[in-house]
């Protein structure tokens, strides 16, 4: 029997809370819910979610900080929930190393298609890498099949979408991509979002995979069109 896969939801707000449980249970998932930062912690501790849903705004321990926190031990998915004026926070929130985010007020269904998105996108793609080889260019390896990337040999953490964004990049050395085909490529639906949300993951993996960030040798941009993957050598 396959065992369903787990949600943690996190927000202040009962209402929210009710009606995201209540879709997300109806699409198949188990869902365990929080009213603050300082108990979702404690429950992450306990057990380990498959993906959390998360609110920004919240008393005793807010978004930003309990996803800092995460970041600093696991790799779970994160879906931020956020203000349509929070665009700081919002950008900050994937700065720390959120995967996607919904802005309120939301439709719940729009979150469970986001939590359907990016898990199917974490064992998807892997179903599939394991028939593939790993990509090798220059010190840097991607293992498709564990989805783990190494520097030098030493292991380089990334979130879901930091990995799909690398493979994708990686896949195709010299070629360019706009943001917008990034979008579609790596996020896997129609995406609500802007293309800035390609920026922030480009820079996140910048800081982790490159020797100086500030001259990245891997990730280079293509001015007034997108980025592309440097041809450094490796396995085609």
């Amino acid at each position: 029997m396959e065992t369903k896969q787990s949600i943690l939801v996190v927000d202040d707000e009962a209402d929210i809370r009710d009606v995201i449980k209540l879709y997300l249970e109806r699409a198949g998932y188990f869902v365990n819910t929080a009213t603050d930062g300082e108990a979702a912690l404690a429950r992450i501790m306990r057990r380990q979610p498959d993906l959390i849903v998360l609110d920004l705004m919240m008393p005793k321990m807010g978004g930003l900080e309990l996803t800092r926190m995460i970041r600093e031990r696991w790799s779970i998915p994160i879906i931020m929930l956020t203000s349509r004026d929070e665009e700081s926070d919002r950008v900050f929130g994937l700065e720390l190393g959120a995967d996607d985010y919904v802005t309120k007020p939301f439709s719940p269904r729009e979150v469970t298609a986001r939590v359907k998105a990016v898990l199917r996108r974490g064992t998807g793609l892997q179903g599939k890498a394991n028939q593939e080889t790993s990509i090798k260019r220059g010190d840097l390896t991607i293992d498709q099949a564990t989805r783990m990337v190494t520097v030098k040999g030493q292991p380089v953490e990334l979130t879901v979408k930091e990995f799909d964004l690398l493979r994708a990049l990686a896949e195709r050395p010299g070629q360019v991509f706009t943001r917008e085909e990034l979008l579609s490529q790596v996020w896997g639906y129609d995406f609500y979002g802007d293309t800035g949300t390609v920026t922030v993951h480009v820079r996140r993996l910048r800081k982790k995979i490159e020797p100086d960030p500030t001259h990245p040798q891997y990730i280079l941009a293509v001015w007034g069109v997108g980025y592309k993957f440097a041809d450094v050598g490796g396995n085609g």
